[in-house]
């Protein structure tokens, strides 16, 4: 188990990642005392992110860097359960948004959303207008599709900030936002930015969210297989078999050296 800098929950190791012990009351807590001088970075981190850091140095300093870095996912919720965290839930994209959009109405947190299309946002803020009554939509950017130089970045990040963000919830998909988040934790002093991926589809309608039985049994995996195979069939078809055969060995690990 391993301490985070600025009092955030400690981190437990689940197949090489290290996935903090954390609830969704925790998160409010902390978005509260988070630090004044720079970013506080939360990645939402499944299956998918666990078994690509096993392949990308990149990924990994940056899901080893975050403050906090939920488990999403059944399969990773349930990896801690297995190594003794029996109350752990799932933290997941979607209800870490609707959770703190929450939580932020009594605060006034103003909230500022990057990354996805044009057209996604417009229906993202649409959507949460709606179901939030006084919501802070502090703005909305969808940035260019490729790698930005340093200067640009410099110039998003003075945009952003002008408009006093308390939030800025990340939707650049898994592995970008990662390590564009861990690029600019100084450059946004003050402000959590959150990487949620597909919540911003989730959250605005223009993509279906799997339902609560399948989400609950581990089974959100399948329905996004069937609703897009073209693009994520190689990355269910070898990630799962190879994250579950990691985490029973590192289970078995675990029991042994904690029997009594």
């Amino acid at each position: 188990m391993a301490d985070t800098p600025d009092g955030f929950p400690p981190k437990q190791d689940v197949v090489g990642t290290g996935i903090s012990l954390i609830g969704f009351d925790d998160l409010v807590t902390s978005f509260q005392e988070r630090p004044p001088d720079r970013a506080t970075v939360v990645t939402i981190t499944n299956v998918h992110a666990v078994m690509s850091a096993r392949r990308d140095p990149e990924l990994r300093a940056a899901l080893d860097a975050a403050d906090i870095s939920t488990p999403d996912g059944m399969p990773v919720a349930w990896a801690l359960r297995s190594m003794g965290q029996p109350d752990q839930e799932r933290v997941y994209g979607a209800k870490v948004t609707t959770t703190t959009l929450e939580a932020g109405l009594a605060r006034g947190w103003r909230h500022y959303f990057y990354g996805s299309t044009d057209e996604t946002l417009a229906a993202l803020q649409a959507a949460l207008e709606a179901s939030y009554e006084g919501i802070a939509i502090a703005g909305a950017m969808s940035p260019p599709f490729r790698q930005l130089s340093d200067e640009e970045e410099d110039e998003i990040a003075a945009e952003i900030m002008e408009m006093r963000p308390d939030f800025v919830w990340v939707g650049l998909g898994m592995p970008k936002q990662e390590k564009w988040m861990h690029r600019n934790i100084g450059r946004y002093p003050g402000v959590v930015v959150v990487g949620i991926g597909a919540a911003f589809d989730f959250l605005a309608g223009t993509k279906p969210e799997a339902p609560g039985w399948m989400q609950r049994a581990g089974l959100e995996w399948l329905f996004r297989l069937g609703s897009e195979p073209k693009r994520l069939w190689r990355r269910y078809i070898f990630n799962n078999p190879a994250y579950l055969f990691l985490w029973t060995k590192q289970m078995i690990g675990w029991r042994l050296r904690n029997r009594a």
